[in-house]
């Protein structure tokens, strides 16, 4: 099993900044994919950002591209989202979560993926 904690959600005011953790323990080595998503209220979870556990190719949705970043911090299983320039549309609970699959592609539906975090909320005022 894979367990994953988010942190760093918060308030900020539109044009500000958040970085978010996802911290990863259990059974890392077999983590293909982490990716990030978010769900607003009565919406549907919304595919960000997923990027190879080993490093190397990222992908974003048109939506956060430019304005977020995903990384990895290799010494402490853990990834990051950068979030910049944000909007109130971006107030939502954000979720890391975990693909398994050996498949090698980078998936961006949220069925894919094998474990997620609890969620952090991140609120943007306008």
């Amino acid at each position: 099993q894979v367990q994953l904690v988010e942190s760093g959600g918060g308030l900020v005011q539109a044009g500000g900044s958040l970085r978010l953790s996802c911290a990863a323990s259990g059974r890392t080595l077999s983590i293909n994919v982490m990716g990030w998503f978010r769900q607003a209220p009565a919406k549907e979870r919304e595919f960000l950002v997923a990027m190879y556990w080993s490093g190397g190719t990222t992908y974003y949705s048109d939506s956060v591209k430019g304005r977020f970043t995903i990384s990895r911090d290799n010494t402490k299983n853990t990834v990051y989202l950068q979030m910049d320039s944000l909007k109130p549309e971006d107030t939502a609970v954000y979720y890391c979560a975990a693909d398994l699959s050996p498949n090698g592609f980078i998936s961006l539906v949220d069925y894919e993926y094998d474990y997620w975090g609890q969620g952090t909320q991140v609120t943007v005022s306008s």
